[in-house]
């Protein structure tokens, strides 16, 4: 019995629940692996943080915890806004235009503090509809042109949409491409979106109401940050997991919101930042080039009308596509017999009629006459140098009473109800805009008699300053 007792163990130690990291050599237990067992699982946890500002999306980035109020900035993190780009100016002589450095220079890459700061340096518009929606955004690119100096502005438009830089400084480049078509050529979805992906852009803001879609592609564009406004309804989902900022629509047409259609948008992009103010929102301004304004005058000499003394008449009905109404209010163009009547009640100028297409031609001078002054017009820059040269514009709900106010000239402006005329013309007064409105709510149906009360509203004395100027040389010359 005691040899047996003397090769039995003397002590078996218990099994630890908690077994040490360094594996015992006299003891048979279990112990994890280095490798498995860090120091930091002895360590409490610490408590998770959580903030009440809005936070970015946890798809976009899982890690951010917004910014620490008490982190202190550098020489390279001053406040303020940015400075002029330093980078060399692009090299003339080199055939390629996306290759943004010089000869015999390697690619910048963008710092981190440009980073931190927000600067932009490049910024595209992707701007939804045609010339009247494209027209209501020039104050949205000023105000990116005033909040970030420096910045290059590019537009991408539908092919009428373009048209209407020619009348913006602002913008360097303008592409032809329609953000509603729905049924795009996979190649031209491709090839727009490698264009691009290769200018390498800080911002992208883009004024399609965007689904799951066209946030993919705004997400593929690689820009830094991606603005867009999304569907105020279920196609929304998902979309705002591939944006930066999202701004949910008031309604399926963001067009109907009138002149302040785009009035989330402008909020984020004038909104303070560290010590800088909010950005004041500038008005609704147009440039006309001096060669724009020599075709234009062409046009009008020849149709028997001199400078400044001609009302322009804008509107007609007609399926042209040059028409510049606005998407939010279909009812805004007038048959060429309520033209004629409003025409006869015009005194002391000569009524101009603005037609879209050749085609209406005749029928303007079967109605109106054979001696109808008549300018074809097709491109907003032409309106514009038109109304630029008149004593006044007489239109519907177009391109023309947007363009009178920006280049402030007189103007009656004719609407199916008082609540249009409220949204697209707010402040008619201030811009010396008489507006006339359809009480039956159908613009067919708007009181000629109204319009000829309005004409009051064009300076009549303006038209014969030059005539009472030049009344003293005649005789001079004469005697």
């Amino acid at each position: 019995m005691a040899t047996t007792a003397c090769l039995l163990p003397k002590t078996i130690s218990p099994f630890r629940k908690n077994p040490p990291s360094i594996p015992s050599i006299t003891h048979f237990t279990y112990s994890k692996p280095l490798f498995l067992n860090h120091p930091q699982d002895q360590q409490p946890r610490r408590p998770a943080i959580h903030t009440q500002a809005k936070k970015a999306s946890w798809f976009v980035d899982p890690f951010d915890q917004e910014e620490d109020p008490d982190l202190e900035y550098g020489s390279l993190f001053r406040d303020g806004k940015q400075e002029e780009d330093p980078r060399p100016p692009d090299n003339p002589d080199n055939p390629y235009g996306f290759l943004k450095f010089p000869m015999g220079y390697s690619v910048e890459i963008a710092s981190l503090a440009s980073k931190v700061r927000g600067d932009v340096r490049r910024c595209c518009c992707i701007i939804s509809g045609g010339v009247y929606e494209n027209l209501l955004f020039f104050p949205a690119i000023q105000l990116i042109r005033d909040r970030y100096p420096g910045v290059q502005i590019d537009v991408i438009a539908s092919p009428r949409g373009k048209q209407t830089y020619e009348m913006n400084k602002n913008v360097r480049w303008a592409n032809a491409y329609d953000p509603d078509d729905d049924s795009v050529d996979p190649a031209d979805y491709m090839d727009m979106l490698g264009l691009l992906k290769s200018r390498y852009y800080d911002l992208v803001v883009s004024t399609k109401l965007a689904g799951l879609g066209h946030a993919a592609f705004l997400f593929m564009t690689s820009a830094r940050d991606r603005v867009s406004y999304i569907y105020p309804n279920v196609n929304a989902a998902g979309a705002g997991s591939l944006l930066t900022e999202s701004f949910r629509a008031d309604s399926m047409n963001l067009s109907e919101g009138g002149y302040h259609m785009y009035h989330q948008m402008l909020d984020w992009l004038g909104r303070p930042y560290r010590s800088l103010p909010r950005q004041p929102v500038p008005p609704l301004k147009v440039l006309i080039s001096r060669k724009l304004k020599a075709v234009v005058e062409e046009k009008y000499r020849n149709a028997g009308v001199e400078k400044g003394k001609y009302i322009v008449l804008h509107g007609i009905e007609s399926d042209s596509q040059a028409s510049m109404q606005s998407k939010g209010d279909t009812d805004s163009l007038l048959p060429i017999q309520k033209w004629a009547k409003i025409a006869e009640t015009v005194r002391d100028f000569t009524p101009v009629f603005v037609i879209p297409h050749e085609k209406e031609r005749e029928n303007v001078e079967e109605i109106v006459g054979d001696e109808a002054s008549i300018v074809f017009i097709t491109t907003p820059g032409q309106l514009a140098a038109l109304i630029n040269d008149s004593a006044g514009v007489i239109a519907t709900n177009t391109a023309a009473i947007q363009l009178a106010n920006a280049r402030e000239k007189p103007s009656i402006a004719l609407f199916c109800s008082e609540e249009k005329a409220k949204l697209f013309v707010p402040n008619a007064a201030e811009k010396k805009c008489g507006v006339v409105s359809s009480k039956t709510g159908k613009l067919i149906d708007i009181d000629v008699e109204d319009v000829r009360n309005s004409l009051q509203i064009f300076d009549v004395s303006s038209s014969r300053v030059g005539e009472e100027a030049l009344t003293p040389l005649v005789n001079l010359s004469v005697s």
